[in-house]
């Protein structure tokens, strides 16, 4: 039997994944931007914020170990401190923060022109929020 291919994933549904598996974790405000039409970086970014550091890490080890079966990032920063955690895997890029540098870094209003992706309500934990 030949090698099965890895099995692949848009760069929405890559996002989605990200979204949902950081939401898993109990991320907070998790917001996925679609910024293919105005920067050349990647297709979207995620957005997710921890409480502390060891829940930053938390949700980006979640990310990193659930998405492995549809291929590895390109490059991961941050993990260690656990302040700000940047997953790249090309297409989509996470960041994960602290609620603090969150608010500093302001990447929200950076990329304000940027579409806001719809999170599917099944991945929401936090009540009310859809």
């Amino acid at each position: 039997m030949p090698n099965a291919a890895k099995a692949a994933l848009t760069p929405l549904e890559r996002a989605i994944q990200c979204a949902a598996l950081a939401l898993d974790k109990k991320a907070v405000d998790v917001k996925i931007l679609e910024i293919k039409r105005i920067s050349s970086i990647a297709d979207y970014l995620v957005l997710a914020t921890g409480y502390s550091d060891r829940q930053t890490q938390a949700i980006a080890e979640a990310v990193r170990s659930g998405l492995k079966k549809f291929g590895k990032a390109l490059d991961i920063e941050g993990a260690k401190e656990g302040n700000w955690i940047v997953i790249d895997y090309g297409d989509v890029i996470l960041h994960v923060f602290k609620e603090d540098l969150r608010h500093y870094y302001n990447l929200d209003d950076l990329w304000a022109e940027a579409p806001q992706v719809e999170i599917p309500a099944e991945y929401h934990w936090e009540e009310g929020k859809v």
